[in-house]
């Protein structure tokens, strides 16, 4: 009887063991150091690198160019608004892109003189379980010449487009809210 206990208690102290031991592997493995961010040098090295590749030079020409220059001049018009965060009164314009637009759902829209993309990302197909609460539905309903309130933090241009395009964050049309873009999961 004492020769089952003691061989018992010492099968426990053997797995006790190999467990603690597996346990201290992997906590070894997961202290991996994370890669290094890159320097501003690098970064600017890298820059440079793409400047002179055949689509940097392109870039580059096209921002020289009339149309690179006016969608900067737009993108200047609101930036304040989009550091603060604040109300932008916009008419709509058009309910769709300009043509071969690879932005997913958005509209045109015009603030204080100035046409610009209202960007909102791609729609949800028909076979997805979400469809039934689509989330730009009340978009769909604008009509050309309604009065919206936009707030974003984004703008970006492209040389593709003539327009600066805005991230629609939130928007409201008679004070009723008919959009607000869903917080990141897992972000900050």
């Amino acid at each position: 009887m004492k020769k089952i206990i003691y061989m018992l208690i010492l099968s426990l102290i053997v797995v006790s063991g190999l467990v603690f031991a597996n346990r201290e592997a992997k906590n070894v493995v997961s202290k991996k150091p994370t890669p290094k961010p890159i320097s501003v040098a690098e970064r600017k090295a890298a820059l440079k690198k793409w400047e002179a590749t055949p689509d940097g030079i392109m870039f580059k020409q096209w921002e020289a160019s009339p149309a690179g220059k006016k969608v900067y001049a737009g993108e200047a018009k609101i930036r304040k608004h989009l550091r603060a965060f604040s109300d932008m009164e916009a008419v709509v314009t058009s309910l769709s892109l300009p043509p071969s637009s690879r932005l997913g759902f958005g509209i045109m829209v015009k603030i204080n003189g100035e046409d610009y993309i209202l960007s909102f990302g791609p729609e949800k197909s028909d076979n997805t379980i979400f469809n039934s609460n689509n989330e730009f539905e009340q978009l769909h309903n604008l009509k050309v010449n309604d009065k919206i309130t936009i707030r974003s933090h984004n703008v970006s241009h492209a040389p593709k487009y003539s327009y600066p395009i805005i991230a629609g964050d939130y928007v409201e049309q008679n004070h009723n809210v008919i959009y607000k873009r869903a917080p990141r999961k897992g972000g900050c």
